[in-house]
């Protein structure tokens, strides 16, 4: 809309398109809640009061609410693309989300972000993107794909990339590796997030020196209370498999909450289904002690202020008509979404929208050379190094244990909670393997397989016995990509994910149906995690600390190389 029109209709001169009447405004600039009428033109809030409008909605006293922000999330997490994905979330307050598409863009590259980009477009969800800064995430790793800074440069004009996602090689920004250093200066004058777990001291002064803005790996208070020290954006996370919000509650202060983000980073279909997203993060901080206009400020205000989106994240004129209605001030869910000036959702169900259909081909991301592949590992030492699984967590221990041996092989020992695990790679068909063991995912027999493997995504698998693992491992070939459980030569259950290995063509309900078969095959060959295939996934990303398994080998992350098994 042309802007005398707007300032016209502001001005009352001429009736809003749309009055939401009888509401009460959360007030994210003065923490006020004000019953008022909101004032709606096309997509824009014109004003707050009394107006003509061609339609009018009687909230009856409902609260409202900006619509929500997720600061930093990989799509792909949720197995689904972009359209399925916001069908998910809309229904639960959320209007915009900030993505870094590094999961497809490790697999497939700049055919990858642009499929990513494209699916975004014509939803009722507004996605930014953050263009992918490691691709690889490390040297240590084989991906289908490698972006440099001139490679990026020409997302920049693209309206809706905003910035430069999060930097996780910290050391190589930390020991100033020009390739590094390239693509942050390509993107000076955009927003950078950052990922530094652990990261403190002088290191981190060099981190946030380089200009990166913001962090979501917070384990601790104290951890997040030295990284807001020195300026940085603590962005809170309540991941699938990474429960940091609890934790990090009392973290929050009137002082500093201006700074602090809410996000979900890798959130899984069950978890979106059932419990929620950011809406889902503000209710257990409100449970928690957390005023709630702090709670929505952390999901609205603050990160459109961070990401400069200037014209969402509060609800006052000039800004868009995105918005939250809801009756529990205390327990918040959405009963009325609107996006743009539109109603998006009612009860928890998107409202059906059109989409033009476009075909969009992707090359095939499955490429093993199964002659190569051998799981065997002879003795070679009497002690070896084993990655210790976390519950809830990211990071994983360094374990140094006795070796299980069996004539003269490395195997599992379920009985110490010690298995096999195998990193397979599958972008260029070279045979390699990585092969290790892992403690804390409890399976005592069988195995589990996954194209999911943070952010290399080669073929990741864990198993009591190498049949089972060659048994899961293929079936994923044969589907171009997924998650498997097998029993010997048996496949227990199967979740297709033929989208770059990542993501389902099916609907996300279907896709959680599916998953929860794969988890309670997973339950039933003896593990107790909540989500073994995603704590699995994490268990090959060489970016969080202490030891992890590409094909390449044993990662020490602490030291930032590769480690011998056997000590």
């Amino acid at each position: 809309m042309e802007l005398a029109q707007i300032i016209k209709i502001a001005r009352g001169d001429e009736p809003a398109d749309l009055l939401l009447k009888n509401g009460r405004v959360l007030n994210v600039f003065t923490g006020e809640i004000i019953p008022t009428n909101i004032a709606i033109a096309q997509s824009r809030i014109v004003g707050l009061g009394d107006y003509e409008a061609h339609q009018t909605v009687d909230l009856g006293g409902r609260y409202v609410a900006p619509g929500l922000i997720d600061s930093h999330v990989h799509i792909e997490s949720a197995m689904v693309p972009p359209p399925e994905f916001a069908r998910a979330v809309v229904p639960r307050g959320t209007t915009t989300v900030v993505t870094d598409p590094h999961e497809i863009a490790n697999v497939l590259g700049l055919e990858g972000i642009r499929y990513m980009l494209a699916m975004a477009k014509y939803n009722p969800l507004s996605i930014y993107v953050n263009a992918p800064s490691c691709v690889p995430s490390t040297h240590m790793e084989t991906t289908g794909a490698a972006l440099a800074w001139y490679d990026l440069e020409p997302l920049q004009h693209e309206a809706f990339v905003i910035g430069l996602a999060e930097v996780m090689n910290f050391p190589g920004v930390v020991a100033g590796d020009e390739g590094v250093l390239d693509k942050l200066r390509s993107f000076r004058e955009k927003v950078k997030d950052g990922h530094c777990p652990g990261l403190l001291g002088r290191s981190l002064n060099a981190y946030v020196s380089a200009g990166i803005g913001s962090d979501h790996e917070c384990t601790t208070v104290e951890e997040a209370q030295e990284k807001l020290r020195l300026g940085m954006f603590i962005f809170i996370r309540e991941a699938t498999n990474a429960h940091n919000l609890k934790p990090l509650l009392p973290l929050i202060t009137p002082e500093n909450a201006h700074r602090l983000c809410f996000c979900t980073d890798d959130r899984q279909p069950a978890d979106l289904l059932a419990e929620g997203h950011i809406d889902f993060m503000i209710r257990t901080a409100i449970a928690g002690g957390v005023p709630p206009m702090t709670a929505f400020r952390m999901a609205t205000l603050n990160p459109a202020e961070y990401f400069r989106l200037d014209d969402r994240g509060a609800i006052a004129p000039g800004r868009r008509a995105d918005l939250m209605v809801f009756s529990d001030l205390q327990a918040p869910v959405a009963e009325l979404v609107y996006r743009g000036g539109q109603l998006v959702a009612r009860d928890g169900v998107a409202l059906p929208w059109e989409r033009p259909t476009r075909r969009t081909v992707l090359r095939s991301s499955m490429n093993v050379d199964w002659s190569k592949v051998n799981l065997h590992l002879p003795v070679e030492g009497a002690q070896v190094r084993i990655i210790g699984a976390i519950r809830d967590q990211l990071i994983t221990d360094h374990l140094i244990e006795p070796t299980p041996q069996a004539g003269g092989h490395v195997v599992a020992d379920p009985s110490r909670d010690i298995l096999k695990m195998a990193v397979i790679e599958r972008h260029m068909a070279t045979g390699r393997v990585g092969l290790g063991l892992v403690r804390g995912l409890g399976l005592q027999r069988g195995a589990i397989a996954s194209t999911v493997a943070h952010d290399h995504h080669n073929l990741v698998v864990i198993g009591v016995d190498d049949q089972s693992m060659l048994t899961a491992a293929r079936a994923l070939a044969e589907s171009q990509g997924g998650m498997a459980a097998a029993a010997g030569e048996t496949v227990l259950a199967h979740l297709p994910l033929p989208i770059a290995g990542l993501m389902s063509d099916q609907p996300i309900e279907q896709v959680r149906d599916q998953m929860d078969e794969m988890l309670r095959a997973a339950h039933q060959l003896g593990s107790s995690l909540h989500d073994p295939f995603m704590a699995m996934s994490f268990l090959a990303l060489p970016v969080i600390p202490s030891l992890k398994l590409t094909d390449h080998g044993l990662v020490d992350v602490d030291k930032f190389q590769l480690a011998p098994l056997f000590v």
